[in-house]
């Protein structure tokens, strides 16, 4: 199989339909590579997303809770957030984990990064594994309400496998981890 390091698709026009602070969609007028005239909506993100599995000396990680508005339901995720465009993800990673779960680590390694959704967005996202962690207090943003619960590793992973977290980020990040705990590239 061959693939191209050159860019097919041909853009015609681009219209900004909607900004805000987080995001602007633009909608185009392209060619596909088949020659065919189409149309393509894009999601641009005004950061970089951010998340953080943090694991004790013991096997245990934190979980955040929270009422998700776009899916009208609660959720189960790992610690995550946002970093403006232009900050370091480890920057922002170690402050979305302080301020949603009152952890900080002294030793934080770089799991993974991801394209979220790729046919609609260019949102790229990094997660870290945060280790030898120390605790204080919260300090979520003014939006947020957010629940907490410890468990060991193994039972969030199960939590991913059986549907109960559904969140890609999550998802990806804790399955990584123990892919990575099986291989003994990663050690509690």
């Amino acid at each position: 199989m061959t693939t191209s390091q050159h860019n097919p698709w041909q853009t015609e026009s681009v219209e900004e339909v909607y900004d805000n602070p987080w995001i602007t969609l633009t909608h185009r007028k392209v060619i596909a590579p088949t020659g065919k005239s189409g149309i393509y909506g894009k999601v641009h993100f005004k950061n970089t997303a951010i998340g953080v599995v943090p694991i004790d000396a013991d096997g245990h990680t934190w979980l955040v809770g929270q009422y998700r508005y776009t899916l009208d339901q609660y959720h189960w995720e790992i610690p995550e957030g946002g970093a403006p465009l232009g900050e370091s993800a480890l920057t922002a990673a170690q402050r979305e984990l302080r301020e949603e779960t009152g952890i900080s680590a002294r030793r934080w390694t770089s799991l993974l990064q991801l394209h979220t959704s790729n046919s609609v967005t260019d949102e790229i996202a990094h997660v870290f594994v945060a280790q030898d962690l120390s605790f204080g207090e919260t300090d979520p943003d003014d939006t947020e309400v957010l629940q907490l619960k410890r468990l060991p590793l193994e039972e969030a992973i199960d939590m991913a496998l059986d549907g109960t977290i559904t969140d890609a980020l999550a998802m990806a990040s804790l399955f990584k981890v123990r892919l990575l705990l099986e291989r003994g590239q990663l050690v509690i």
